[in-house]
């Protein structure tokens, strides 16, 4: 199944839940889109569950074959499987570059790092998926400094997370360390996954 690229706000309707994390998306309508929008039905079990998968795939914007790829690696680590998959999501290299500010949107980071513009540990790596360890540094291309879309971003200035750190001057940030679940968006129920895939 290929990524969704339709209206973002839509899919947060959808699901309702905001996707972009800011609550912009739900701020005109809360009401899922289409006609009979305005009655949501009541959901199963499963489709609780889905609905908790589709939250998460939807906001860190990946597709089905590659979430189900995460969550079976992150079974493989130590600890909680919930909260290893949400670990690994924001260690993916689209989304740091999303958390230190050099782009509006995830979608947008993910461009950003798909067209060459970000350095990881100074070599150019254009993977979004790529998983940035604790260390390592993420920096904005010499001759992609004044990109006009990374100085906008900069001056929206975006909140920051406490798990990296950024020099906007620079433009260079350091993925310091994993972050603990507190620190991550407490509407997603991890579990629900966790069940989900093992049903």
């Amino acid at each position: 199944m290929a990524r969704y690229t339709g209206p973002a706000f839509r899919k947060s309707r959808r699901l309702g839940f905001s996707t972009l994390e800011n609550g912009k998306d739900l701020r005109k309508r809360t009401t899922a889109p289409g006609q009979h929008g305005t009655s949501r039905k009541k959901l199963s079990e499963y489709g609780i569950q889905l609905q908790e998968k589709q939250k998460v795939r939807t906001m860190y914007g990946l597709t089905e074959k590659q979430f189900k790829k995460t969550f079976e690696a992150a079974g493989k680590r130590k600890g909680m499987h919930g909260v290893n998959l949400l670990i690994m999501l924001e260690s993916r290299l689209d989304n740091l570059v999303y958390r230190m500010g050099l782009a509006k949107t995830r979608r947008a980071s993910r461009q950003l790092v798909n067209h060459g513009h970000i350095l990881v540990n100074g070599k150019r790596v254009d993977i979004p998926s790529y998983q940035v360890k604790p260390g390592d540094t993420i920096s904005v291309r010499e001759s992609s400094m004044n990109h006009p879309a990374i100085v906008e971003s900069l001056e929206a200035n975006t909140g920051k997370v406490a798990f990296v750190t950024f020099d906007p001057n620079k433009k260079t940030g350091t993925y310091v360390r994993y972050p603990e679940r507190e620190e991550l968006n407490a509407e997603i129920n991890e579990s629900l996954i966790v069940e989900y895939y093992n049903r």
